[in-house]
């Protein structure tokens, strides 16, 4: 199992939020890139990063410190946030990040992610409040459930699926693991939880689980209630 750490982009500074809202952001670093060097130094091979601003504009917003980030660092890294078209994924991985991540796009356009899963690394980030999927940097509630939209995607050649509880997203009260193993059950695809991960314990769950692929770590990490180095122990034991 990955463990994924996270950086959150707003304004060009390392942030967490709670619950995906915005004015909730609490800064950590103003300088991500050297976050992400410290994750890389601690033993990381993923970073997970999200463009917080592109996510609400719907275009790339950080990309200095994205660029930046990518130069300074070897770690892979999958992107999302405000990625919308074609030429947004090409750009970014003509950058060097590793895998995109494609959140309101999925719902709205599905045959659009399918196409472009079969040209390029992509995982479909699938963000639910209350069963449902959450979209416009989770800032509205749609109609369909999260399970419905993991098994759209099932064949469609994406190498990830990303669960998160927007509920429970940077609050610190313990991974949806019931809901990241039903996204699992459904898709047959390899299904990374994400939101509310607290501390070892949420790690050992979700290994012994045997059916995730991984964990997506953010406030656990910059808060001090998981010890990293732990983590990776247990996920690759």
């Amino acid at each position: 199992m990955d463990i994924l750490p996270a950086i959150d982009l707003k304004d060009g500074k390392a942030v967490r939020l709670t619950k995906g809202l915005m004015d909730s952001a609490k800064i950590y670093n103003d300088e991500p890139w050297k976050v992400a060097q410290e994750f890389e130094k601690i033993g990381a091979t993923w970073l997970h990063l999200v463009d917080l601003n592109g996510a609400f504009a719907g275009i790339p917003k950080n990309l200095e410190e994205i660029k930046k980030i990518r130069k300074m660092c070897d770690i892979q890294i999958e992107l999302g946030g405000g990625i919308r078209d074609e030429d947004t994924i090409k750009r970014y991985l003509d950058l060097g990040v590793d895998r995109i991540i494609l959140g309101s796009v999925a719902l709205k356009n599905a045959d659009f992610v399918k196409t472009v899963a079969k040209k390029y690394p992509i995982a479909v980030g699938i963000d639910a409040i209350d069963g449902f999927v959450a979209v416009e940097g989770w800032a509205e509630k749609s109609t369909m459930k999260a399970t419905d939209l993991a098994l759209m995607f099932a064949d469609a050649g994406v190498e990830a699926l990303i669960c998160t509880d927007v509920g429970k997203d940077g609050t610190l009260s313990g991974v949806n693991v019931d809901f990241t193993l039903e996204i699992a059950k459904v898709s047959g695809i390899d299904t990374i939880a994400s939101g509310g991960v607290r501390d070892i314990e949420d790690i050992i769950a979700l290994k012994e689980s045997g059916k995730v692929s991984g964990v997506i770590v953010g406030k656990a990490f910059y808060e001090g209630t998981l010890d990293l180095k732990e983590a990776f122990k247990v996920a690759l034991g």
